[in-house]
């Protein structure tokens, strides 16, 4: 009975025995702020992604972008360069894997601003361009199932054609 007494009243490994305990919850923890903090990292690159390219595509001339036609096919494929890459010449993606085919651009006309300011002797208004992006969202421990592969982040932006 004395052996048994002395076993119930050690302590030793109490410590090793709650760590085992709480370890997988801290982990998760852990794993689980890095994936946030490293999605919210992609949100970001996305949205300045294609805020750079409807700025970009704002300072197009206006035949670019026409009223009442369709759009220069190269200044599409300019804008999906500098909103996928950040230049016009990239070869990189800003997030990995992004494609092009994932970024469209658009135009309508605002004919609010019909022949006024910067628009005058153009009766269709002001062409309004707009950028829609989706990226395929690289998780960091895809491997764990935390989010999977087929995840994507979106973002849209607009921008008035200045003509500069």
């Amino acid at each position: 009975m004395t052996k048994l007494r002395a076993f119930i009243i050690r302590n030793d490994g109490a410590a090793a025995a709650e760590m085992a305990l709480v370890l997988p919850l801290l982990m998760l923890l852990m794993f689980g702020g890095f994936e946030a903090a490293h999605y919210f990292y992609t949100e970001q690159k996305v949205i300045q992604a294609v805020r750079e390219g409807a700025r970009y595509a704002g300072r197009r001339p206006f035949a670019d972008f026409p009223c009442g036609g369709t759009a220069s096919a190269g200044a599409v494929t300019a804008v999906k360069s500098v909103t996928r890459t950040g230049t016009l010449q990239g070869t990189t993606p800003r997030i990995s894997n992004w494609d092009e085919t994932l970024i469209t651009v658009t135009h309508t006309c605002n004919a609010s601003f019909a022949n006024a300011g910067i628009f005058k002797g153009n009766s269709a208004g002001a062409p309004v361009v707009t950028v829609s992006a989706a990226a395929d969202y690289p998780s960091l421990f895809g491997t764990l199932g935390l989010i999977d592969g087929t995840y994507q982040v979106r973002s849209t932006a607009q921008a008035v054609v200045n003509g500069i």
